[in-house]
């Protein structure tokens, strides 16, 4: 079984990691969609995130982009990190589960303005 967590906004993959309102849990096996939860998102602190995520059992994140700390964090705990993901958090799921979704790399280089990463 594979767990993968999507960066969302209620049930649409969010455009900044860490500032997104929910992240959906997805436990997957053989590429379909066993069971999933919503969390809210519990506060975006320099460096939490990656390792709630990582310690909820996340082994891949899926999000619009995502800033350069984060995803040093992930690589740190071996959890794969897939940024360029929009749309439906589902759909960018199975996408991923069936190889259509490879991550694009964008990394959010300017933290403080978050809200000029929905360009991904």
């Amino acid at each position: 079984m594979k767990r993968i967590a999507v960066a969302c906004e209620g049930s649409e993959v969010a455009q900044h990691f860490g500032h997104c309102a929910n992240f959906i849990f997805f436990d997957t096996e053989n590429g379909m969609i066993l069971k999933k939860e919503s969390v809210v998102n519990p506060g975006h602190k320099p460096g939490f995130l990656p390792n709630f995520l990582a310690d909820n059992g996340a082994a891949v994140v899926l999000a619009g982009g995502m800033g350069g700390g984060a995803v040093d964090i992930f690589q740190q705990r071996n959890v794969e990190v897939v940024t360029g993901a929009s749309g439906n958090a589902d759909a960018a799921v199975l996408a991923y589960l069936s190889g259509k979704l490879q991550s694009n790399g964008t990394v959010c280089h300017e933290h403080q303005h978050h809200d000029t990463c929905g360009a991904h």
